[in-house]
């Protein structure tokens, strides 16, 4: 017969469920797994299988989980895993704004649709949000993130260090990556495109008898899409780009988020 003590059962339960909420957090947050569109049993086993292979070997606080103590430790390990997530997120969506800049000044406003979480999202933006993640799978980012993660534990040990406030202010300051690097995507298509616009204004001054949206939005959309085919010869190297400064900030900010 196998007796199985409180205190061997305490040291099981810490050893899962801290960890189990820092990887639930972050795939919660993530732009990967936390689509609604993914099923909650896929993030959870997800969450629970690392949990299970990397609680063995983290050195846990003695805090009882049904304490203070060990509910300010479950919102500590929430906080750094949403903060990961939304590092992540910030890549994703700075190549959904390029694409909202784009199709704005193609002419594709009114070409949205309804997205399984309940939002309107243009077409275009969906389109490179699409190619986005299928390059950061290609890459195997998705390994390099999870490595990072479990690697997130060394560095940010569970219980015996506080949060620097400096890495959430290092965290707002990145999400202008947001405006910055999908400005300067879709600024190639936007600069031509708004030339182009000007030229049909002028147009129809000096000839009234044009109709502009007659002759404005089919060339508009056709030479948006001319374009487009040349902007993707160079979409992978600007994917390349931002996956690495993702990945080399996502890094940073553990290593800022860490007490000295």
């Amino acid at each position: 017969m196998i007796d199985i003590t409180f205190a061997q059962l305490q040291a099981w339960l810490v050893a899962f469920l801290w960890p189990f909420t820092r990887f639930s957090a972050f795939f919660m947050a993530a732009p990967l797994l936390g689509h609604s569109a993914v099923p909650r049993r896929v993030k959870i086993g997800l969450a629970a299988l690392l949990s299970i292979l990397v609680g063995p070997t983290l050195a846990l606080p003695d805090a009882p989980v049904w304490s203070w103590a060990g509910l300010g430790i479950m919102v500590e390990q929430t906080l750094v895993g949403a903060a990961m997530g939304l590092a992540l997120r910030v890549m994703f969506t700075a190549v959904q704004a390029a694409g909202e800049m784009i199709g704005l000044q193609m002419g594709l406003a009114f070409a949205t649709f309804v997205t399984p979480d309940g939002s309107n999202t243009m077409v275009l933006s969906r389109l490179f949000y699409m190619i986005t993640l299928l390059m950061f799978l290609a890459v195997n980012g998705h390994l390099v993130v999870i490595d990072t993660l479990a690697g997130s534990f060394h560095l940010l040990p569970i219980g015996y260090t506080g949060l620097e406030r400096s890495g959430f202010e290092l965290l707002v300051r990145y999400g202008g990556t947001i405006f910055s690097s999908g400005l300067l995507l879709a600024l190639p298509l936007v600069a031509a495109l708004l030339i182009i616009n000007l030229s049909l204004g002028i147009l129809n001054r000096s000839a009234p008898q044009l109709t502009v949206f007659s002759v404005g939005f089919p060339t508009s959309l056709t030479l948006g899409l001319f374009l487009l085919m040349v902007l993707m010869t160079d979409f992978g190297r600007f994917l390349q780009g931002l996956f690495g400064r993702g990945l080399v900030f996502l890094q940073q900010l553990v290593e800022t988020l860490a007490p000295l």
